[in-house]
């Protein structure tokens, strides 16, 4: 009888069976995904829809109807032609550029060279010697990129900067308006939450007046009207001038995204590090900063992204950025076309895009890394 029991019991483990074909790999993550509810489905479908009538005709328009090569406008003038890329193959090295010396562009290659140089080992976390990195990128960087750029000393021809241009532009104002609003916004959101009067009102009124008013018109006051103010004899740079604005500008923008951070800090963390004898600006360094940045890295980048979208408004004073040289390559009559245009926005808006998708990509990689929050 014991023979006949045992013979119905399992010796071994049974090897684990494939989980279910809709449980896993791609009919589960349809399912989950697009079509998990009826509404989900019904949104599926018409996006898929909405994708089937906008991308054949994008997509015959951008690549299989465009036109690539071609000296000037009649390339493009052909019956049902599609986008002008010869336009911008053309235009290219003035895009880039702007009015910048063509036997002088070598200048602006070594900058942007030794800017990747800077920040990519200063991005990543593997690489080590960050602080000889940050030295370079933050102190000896910005002398260089001024000499490299501007010239007048070590036998470099001067290269005014109402010559300079193109994406070079705004890759300048952007960059040193992220490099000063950043810092200049932690001093005023440690500024409004000062309990100091006088600290607290300056931090206040600045914040609020800056915040006050569109950068369009900060930026004509720093090119118009502050001229005016200023003694006989003396005037700035319009570049400099325009850099000042967008700086303060967007400073206080990040004033306000800091001190967020610094509220949803909880108290405790204040009084922890008072117990351990660590003073104002010791807790502020080493306690309380690393963690509320680390809160608003989504909105310091989204401010950033936005400051660098908003460079294009320095068309108003005279600067011509990647988008503004666009725009004025159009009224080359060798080029005027149906489709030149609609090509150079396309191309621009592209450039733009590239930029702002990967500081948000890297945002997206530094939250990752830093969050060290409990999760269940």
């Amino acid at each position: 009888m014991s023979d006949i029991g045992t013979s119905y019991v399992r010796q071994q483990m049974a090897p684990p069976a494939p989980a279910p074909s809709s449980a896993v790999g791609a009919t589960a993550w349809l399912r989950q995904n697009l079509f998990s509810s009826p509404l989900n489905t019904a949104l599926t479908l018409v996006s898929a829809l909405f994708i089937a009538w906008v991308v054949p005709p994008l997509l015959s328009f951008l690549v299989f109807d465009a036109v690539w090569t071609g000296e000037n406008r009649e390339a493009c003038i052909v019956p049902e032609a599609g986008a002008c890329w010869a336009f911008v193959k053309a235009k290219f090295s003035q895009f880039m550029y702007g009015r910048y010396p063509i036997e002088e562009r070598w200048r602006v290659d070594l900058t942007g060279i030794l800017l990747v140089a800077g920040l990519v080992p200063l991005a990543i976390p593997q690489v080590p010697y960050k602080r000889q990195n940050a030295i370079f990128t933050l102190a000896v960087f910005p002398v260089l990129a001024f000499i490299l750029l501007y010239g007048g000393v070590f036998g470099l021809p001067t290269v005014e900067t109402s010559l300079w241009g193109g994406l070079m532009l705004t890759l300048v104002i952007a960059i040193v308006g992220i490099a000063t609003s950043l810092p200049l916004g932690v001093l005023l959101a440690l500024g409004r939450r000062s309990q100091l009067p006088i600290i607290k009102t300056v931090s206040v009124v600045f914040i609020e007046f800056w915040r006050g008013v569109p950068l369009i018109t900060v930026l004509f006051m720093a090119s118009v009207m502050l001229p005016l103010f200023l003694p006989a004899g003396v005037n700035f740079d319009k570049l400099l001038r325009a850099l000042i604005g967008v700086s303060l500008f967007s400073s206080a923008y990040m004033a306000e995204v800091v001190r967020g951070g610094l509220q949803a800090i909880p108290k405790g963390q204040y009084e922890a590090a008072m117990a351990v004898g660590l003073g104002y600006w010791q807790s502020m360094r080493l306690v309380i900063l690393p963690q509320a940045l680390k809160i608003v890295i989504p909105g310091i980048v989204n401010t950033l992204i936005g400051l660098f979208k908003d460079t294009s408004l320095v068309l108003i004073i005279g600067l011509f950025d990647l988008l503004a040289i666009v725009q004025s390559n159009f009224t080359d009559t060798n080029w005027a076309g149906p489709t030149t245009p609609i090509t150079g926005y396309i191309f621009a808006a592209s450039v733009f895009w590239i930029f702002c998708y990967g500081m948000s990509m890297y945002s997206r990689y530094m939250e990752r890394r830093l969050d060290t929050g409990h999760r269940k």
